[in-house]
């Protein structure tokens, strides 16, 4: 028989491990009850979260990935054409940077041929607004793509008259920062659709009318009014004026002299990308910088 004092010590550490244990079995279970009421309410909250975000991307997919109907038969027209843009893939590639970063905005294009969905489409959500010389051509184009906004021009001028526009365009009228509309100078184009005077234009491109033999309209009125639009552009910032074919004498000569050599950015090919400030609130700005 084991003394007494023996039994009350081993009965008292007995107690005690009970304790313990019946202590760490409490808190165990306390933080497996928490950790579990974590992991459910993650559960739910990530269950909801996939749940708003399919019900996003099902809306989503619905409006936002659908190909615009304009653009789908760009794609098909030029996938399906045989016939080749007036301009080279560098020339173009020069224009679709400045729209890439202008878009959507307010486009002119003096001209109206093969390219010209594509110019629409590279500034799709934008107004671009077409104008050309030969009216059986519009009507043709507007039967294949009447989304297309265009407008017939005429043009008084002929090449064989460059020369003497020249000498007429350094004019103290010519020079004169006004609408072309009001303009008494010889070179401003005064018959275009109300619609072209009264848009602020971001980008210009001059390709058109014909050009290419003297009794054929020059492009000397449709440089010197984008220019005058540029600077008469109604508050802050800069248009964007591409002039193509600059490889002709017209072309070169009108552009460099009415749209400046020093606004010039770049030339590539046949395409000049010139740069032109509004001198409508600063009307002792030169005609061109020095």
């Amino acid at each position: 028989m084991r003394p007494k004092t023996h039994q009350t010590l081993n009965l008292k550490l007995l107690t005690l491990a009970l304790l313990v244990a019946f202590f760490l079995l409490f808190v165990l279970r306390s933080n497996f009850t928490s950790t579990s009421n974590d992991l459910n309410q993650y559960h739910l909250s990530s269950t909801s979260q996939t749940s708003l975000l399919k019900a996003s991307t099902t809306e989503c997919s619905n409006s936002c990935t659908k190909i615009p109907p304009s653009l789908s038969q760009a794609l098909i027209h030029y996938a399906t054409s045989a016939i080749t843009p007036q301009q080279t893939l560098k020339e173009i590639s020069v224009s679709a940077r400045i729209l890439e970063k202008q878009s959507p905005c307010n486009f002119l294009v003096f001209g109206l041929g093969h390219d010209s969905l594509m110019w629409s489409e590279l500034n799709h959500g934008g107004r671009t607004i077409f104008l050309e010389e030969d009216e059986s051509w519009i009507e043709q184009i507007r039967r294949r793509f009447p989304m297309l906004e265009s407008y017939h021009v005429r043009y008084d001028s002929k090449v064989n008259e460059a020369e003497n526009l020249m000498e007429v365009g350094k004019g103290a009228e010519c020079i004169e920062v006004r609408d072309p509309r009001y303009s008494i100078c010889q070179l401003a184009l005064k018959g275009l659709p109300s619609i072209v005077y009264e848009t602020r234009w971001d980008v210009i491109m001059v390709d058109a009318p014909t050009g290419y033999y003297d009794e054929a309209p020059g492009r000397m009125s449709a440089i010197y009014t984008a220019g005058m639009m540029a600077r008469n552009r109604d508050g802050f910032g800069e248009t964007h004026v591409f002039v193509h074919d600059v490889n002709r004498v017209v072309e070169d000569s009108f552009s460099l002299t009415f749209l400046c050599h020093n606004y010039m950015k770049k030339q590539q090919g046949r395409l000049r990308h010139f740069t032109i400030p509004s001198h409508r609130d600063n009307l002792d700005m030169p005609f061109c910088p020095q």
